[in-house]
């Protein structure tokens, strides 16, 4: 299963991502509260049906926040770039046993050191 951060899906929105829609057409994309809350902050074409449409796809966890706090100290992920949002996604796809899909550098490589990054092919 595969956890596709904010970034994918706005991509996919502009140009459609062959490779998405393939991850999608099988069962094997997961979506998280938050990504659905960032996509909601910006302007989507048919809004109503995106959101509804993103909410129906496997729920990746939302994690404690003093699981998250702990998650940041134990991974050393303070001071290096990334935000409260991203290392909660992060904690997420561990937790759920997801890799994560994004296409941020800082948020790719810290996926990768935790072996949670997947790999476009």
């Amino acid at each position: 299963m595969i956890l596709a951060d904010t970034n994918v899906w706005i991509k996919h929105f502009r140009e459609s991502d062959t490779e998405l829609i393939s991850h999608l057409n099988i069962g094997f994309v997961a979506c998280h509260p938050f990504i659905v809350g960032e996509l909601a902050c910006g302007n989507l074409g048919n809004r109503a049906e995106i959101l509804e449409l993103l909410q129906a796809l496997p729920s990746s966890p939302v994690v404690e926040t003093t699981e998250i706090l702990e998650f940041i100290e134990n991974n050393s992920l303070m001071g290096c770039g990334l935000g409260y949002v991203d290392i909660h996604l992060l904690a997420s796809a561990i937790i759920g046993n997801v890799v994560f899909w994004t296409f941020d550098r800082r948020l790719h490589e810290a996926a990768t050191e935790l072996g949670v990054a997947y790999i476009r092919s």
